[in-house]
């Protein structure tokens, strides 16, 4: 770029195979072999393939599902890499008990009123793409955009656009909280550095709340990779910090519309089942 720093631009995709935590039947296997990773991708893409429910969900999966149907190039079997098992840490005592009241609520009252259903299916946030920015079932598009004093990160998936400021201005204040948080850019040598706090207790990430310090990093390695990697600390809801990284490719085409709002029917039709069945019980 004109200013010196990596030119990061573009759209980039970031699906994958390969799951946040190691699976369980792989414990102690932090990498796969080449020959042990193309088995491991056939079996899953047929597995998932086969699936009766996704079948039956749709006339035609492939339309519809962005999956991946490949690990990432460093044959990790998982995106966690640390801790060295892959998986994410324990919950504290009181993030367990906060999630346990959580699903009592939700047991209780699922739709009393829309602010009951989750941000997803309300079309106000994506809770599969962060941040951290994973990849989803479909809609795994990053567009990021360089300019003066300021970077830009538009997130396909519910159309959310993270708005970096690169000029050293401090976060805002501590009453001040954000779905996705209060970002703040800086260049460490060829890598950007995110670095996001005062997020809420709404967007929950993995059992994070609102005490959440999310540092991302983005280094190009090539003319068609980014490494994206992310470490969550959060010390009121995991035992420790930990740490993920995933590759997002140079992707061919534009970035279409989410119009997630418009088609939307979903969220009307669960509110009017919910006062059905509350008619029958009263009954």
């Amino acid at each position: 770029m004109a200013d010196g720093h990596p030119d990061l631009q573009g759209i980039w995709n970031n699906v994958t195979l390969t799951p946040l935590e190691r699976p369980r039947d792989l414990a102690g296997k932090q990498y796969f072999t080449r020959e042990e990773a193309e088995a491991y991708q056939k079996r899953m893409v047929e597995r998932r393939d086969a699936d009766p429910e996704a079948i039956a969900s749709v006339a035609d999966p492939v339309v519809w599902w962005e999956r991946g149907t490949k690990v990432v190039s460093t044959l990790r079997t998982s995106l966690i890499v640390d801790p060295a098992d892959g998986r994410v840490p324990a919950l504290t005592p009181e993030a367990q008990k906060r999630m346990q009241e959580a699903r009592a609520q939700t047991r209780m009252h699922p739709a009393d009123g829309p602010e009951d259903r989750s941000l997803q299916e309300r079309c106000l946030l994506s809770n599969s793409t962060g941040p951290p920015m994973l990849s989803g079932p479909y809609n795994n598009n990053i567009q990021i955009v360089q300019a003066p004093g300021v970077v830009m990160l538009v997130i396909e998936m519910i159309h959310d656009v993270r708005v970096v400021p690169m000029d050293g201005r401090p976060h805002l204040a501590a009453s001040v909280r954000q779905w996705m948080g209060d970002p703040r850019g800086r260049w460490e040598g060829d890598t950007l550095v995110v670095d996001s706090t005062n997020f809420t207790e709404k967007t929950h990430f993995r059992g994070s709340d609102q005490n959440l310090h999310l540092v991302e990093r983005f280094t190009r390695v090539d003319a068609d990779t980014i490494l994206y990697q992310f470490t969550v600390d959060d010390p009121t809801a995991f035992t420790r910090s930990w740490t993920g990284e995933l590759s997002m490719h140079k992707a061919s085409g534009a970035m279409y519309e989410f119009a997630c709002h418009e088609g939307n029917v979903a969220l009307p039709h669960m509110l009017s089942i919910a006062r059905q069945a509350e008619q029958g019980a009263a009954k």
